[in-house]
């Protein structure tokens, strides 16, 4: 939630605004729904300058646009998933996690059919606590609703791209209070379970610099070849996780 000055900073004005939302329909399970999402606003100009955020969320709504694109190339080769995956790009986080807050209270899908959602927002650089070792990302919100989730998470990682799973960010005392900081909340106030793929924050967080030739493809990809194997499995499973 942005802090009292960044809002004097930017004076947000009410204005319209969208999701913007695709689906690729199961094929075993198409009334079984997994909400992948990133939101694709940032905090607009301040002072003259544009605040790029390039890694806060153009990060993660690219890494919802591959998820996007390997599903379809599966599909297409007639190895689609199971179940319907839906990839949601939200809007408004910035200043109040609108767009997926008016997506649950507005859903295209019933919730009671969406088993799970799988939230990026901020994936493409380090913090300072893994500058020696970059194979990590915070996992944020697995156990809380699902420890079947969670699990499979885990399990899912060590099959395929063994990161380093950092859960710091998900304990309930922690001061930054991430868990309830990005859209894949508004989908656990009602009772989804969620996972929360971050990377954690950096100098250029909420400025100007916050550009693209900062960004560390290799990790990004890294992380979003898990969030991928994840859905999959989430996708494809005999049953849904409870």
């Amino acid at each position: 939630v942005p802090s009292s000055s960044m809002r004097r900073a930017f004076s947000p004005k009410l204005k319209d605004s969208e999701n913007v939302v695709a689906f690729i329909e199961g094929n075993e399970f198409p009334n079984e729904y997994i909400v992948i999402s990133a939101h694709y606003d940032h905090v607009g100009m301040a002072n003259g300058e544009i605040y790029n955020g390039a890694d806060d969320d153009a990060s993660g709504t690219s890494a919802v646009m591959e998820i996007a694109r390997l599903f379809q190339k599966a599909k297409l080769a007639g190895n689609g998933p199971k179940r319907t995956i839906v990839f949601l790009h939200c809007t408004g986080e910035e200043f109040g996690l609108y767009g997926s807050k008016y997506y649950t209270q507005n859903p295209l899908f019933p919730l009671e059919n969406t088993i799970t959602n799988l939230n990026v927002d901020m994936i493409g650089r380090t913090d300072k606590k893994h500058e020696k070792s970059k194979n990590y990302i915070y996992l944020v919100g697995s156990d809380k609703l699902s420890q079947e989730l969670h699990d499979l998470s885990e399990a899912t990682n060590k099959e395929y791209t063994n990161l380093v799973l950092d859960y710091e960010f998900n304990a309930e005392d922690h001061p930054e209070q991430i868990y309830y900081r990005s859209d894949h909340y508004n989908f656990a106030v009602k009772n989804i379970p969620v996972i929360f793929y971050y990377s954690g924050t950096h100098e250029d967080y909420h400025l100007p610099t916050d550009t693209v030739d900062k960004i560390e493809f290799d990790k990004m990809h890294q992380r979003t070849q898990l969030i991928f194997a994840t859905a999959w499995k989430l996708a494809n499973q005999p049953k849904r996780i409870q």
